[in-house]
């Protein structure tokens, strides 16, 4: 009965106009009938039309105002993840079979987190910008965001961030796996050393960078366990640190690739640990369903390049 029930309530497929999902995504993505608009290429009363009839055929409110936008119904919660999967399946067959990056002019919505953003970033907007100048990137601090969800619903091509294994659905490629240093002005007392050892790093007065979490678990704990005597004389966003260790004896523990990128802007050196904790990773995670995807293909290709060309440096 309850079958029967549903067979005679559910609309049919074929008497829905496949725009109107079209409109369902973009609301989804928006939470504003004004951006959703502007993200089609619709005016507002154009997209408040097919959201009344969406309401009508499927008999839900789907989107109700509130201070923080166009809130989905459970029923539209439901909806989601299944029409945006339908629409990008759609939307692959009909794109051509090959990707050209000097001629496309699409847009790749990336999630990094700390680590991805000083390493990876830079290096890779230059080389894009370099062979598809047409190609835009989104970069978007992972920190702030659902991923997997953003990933699941489209909103996101594709995430970077540390290596871990995050379900059958997704696909994994490992990029960088990078060592802890210290590093300090030139000509601080530690210089002299070729490496700092556990007790001496103990020793010195360490920075502790706030706005990125790498390196958290070893500035507790360091390789040899708890140091309750570790000296933590400051603590200061990223942004600052280069210059606060140019202009004072305090040192700092960071990967190796952002070591290196501090000491090529600043006088700064780093020194490696004779004891090194576990080395951090990244990796960037996507759809499985995006596996062959040309233009996805060819993203994935342009990250790897670039990761593969620091782990030469």
């Amino acid at each position: 009965m309850a079958t029967e029930h549903l067979n005679k309530t559910a609309p049919k497929l074929g008497a829905i106009d496949l725009n109107l999902l079209v409109v369902f995504d973009a609301i989804m993505r928006e939470r504003s009938v004004t951006r959703a608009g502007q993200r089609l290429g619709l005016s507002q009363p154009a997209i408040s039309h097919a959201l009344t009839r969406l309401r009508h055929m499927l008999k839900d409110e789907l989107f109700v105002r509130s201070p923080y936008g166009m809130m989905p119904t459970p029923r539209a919660e439901h909806l989601a993840t299944p029409i945006r999967i339908a629409l990008d399946g759609l939307q692959q067959s009909l794109e051509p079979d090959h990707f050209e990056p000097a001629k496309a002019t699409t847009t790749f919505r990336i999630a990094v987190d700390n680590y991805a953003a000083i390493v990876l970033v830079a290096p890779i907007a230059a080389y894009v910008a370099r062979i598809a100048p047409g190609v835009s990137l989104d970069f978007r601090p992972s920190g702030t965001l659902d991923v997997l969800e953003q990933l699941d619903r489209g909103e996101l091509h594709l995430a970077m961030g540390p290596s871990a294994p995050q379900g059958e659905r997704f696909s994994r490629r490992r990029l960088l796996q990078d060592q802890f240093v210290v590093v300090h002005r030139k000509g601080h007392p530690a210089a002299k050393a070729r490496e700092i050892s556990t007790e001496h790093l103990a020793a010195l007065f360490q920075l502790e960078i706030s706005s990125a979490q790498f390196g958290t678990e070893f500035a507790e704990t360091g390789p040899a366990g708890p140091k309750p005597g570790a000296k933590r004389a400051m603590r200061a966003p990223f942004l600052s640190t280069a210059q606060i260790l140019a202009t004072s004896d305090l040192v700092a523990v960071v990967p190796l690739n952002v070591a290196k990128g501090m000491t090529r802007s600043h006088q700064l050196v780093y020194r490696r640990l004779s004891r090194s904790p576990k080395p951090i990773e990244a990796a960037m995670i996507w759809l499985r369903r995006f596996d062959n995807q040309p233009a996805h293909a060819w993203l994935r290709d342009v990250i790897a390049r670039v990761s593969d060309d620091l782990r030469g440096t």
